[in-house]
């Protein structure tokens, strides 16, 4: 059997408590709810919010790497600068696509801008207006079955080959200026990695 501790006695200076009072204990029920709350539910919260975020992710990357054909759109900045491609502003109808494999990466990218994005590209390119050839057509029937390009419609077609030395790439460019205010622009860009 243990002996019972003697039980101190309160000070006599030290002011009592009042007891309790229902109204006071729902308060510190609640308050004591309340942060519970905060410590489980604001970092539950935040990480179904992530992995969903996650997960769209993971989808629109599936989507741009699963694409079979051209995607409207800007290509990225690394992807430009990779393949030397230099879109000027302003330009619109822009569509891209990009293959790689162990030989060869090219990127793809058609689009439609003014006289003066026509001599930037050119000139961002390297080139001048004066090395597109009438009538060349110098993107490969392979290349243009890829992007369901046709370039036997109506448009006075002119093209070049910007040939590199490795690891720069090559690009192949035609343009159709059947509106000669608004030419439009055909790339195929490749490297060997």
């Amino acid at each position: 059997m243990t002996a019972a501790l003697p039980r101190q006695a309160a000070s006599p200076e030290e002011p009592q408590r009042p007891p309790e009072t229902p109204g006071h204990k729902a308060k510190r029920r609640a308050l004591t709810l309340l942060i519970i709350v905060l410590l489980i539910g604001v970092p539950a919260g935040y990480l179904v919010i992530s992995a969903a975020q996650s997960r769209n992710s993971g989808k629109d990357k599936e989507s741009k790497y699963s694409a079979t054909g051209l995607s409207e759109g800007w290509p990225s900045k690394v992807q430009r600068r990779l393949y030397q491609v230099p879109v000027p502003h302003p330009a619109d109808r822009i569509a891209y696509y990009e293959t790689n494999n162990w030989k060869t990466s090219r990127l793809y990218v058609q689009f439609r801008t003014n006289t003066a994005g026509l001599d930037s590209f050119l000139e961002g390119m390297g080139v001048n207006r004066d090395a597109l050839e009438k009538d060349d057509i110098s993107i490969s029937s392979r290349d243009q079955k890829i992007t369901g390009w046709k370039f036997s419609g109506p448009g006075t077609w002119s093209g070049l080959t910007h040939k590199q030395k490795n690891p720069a790439p090559t690009q192949d460019v035609v343009v159709n200026t059947a509106d000669p205010n608004y030419p439009m622009i055909y790339v195929v860009s490749r490297t060997v990695p």
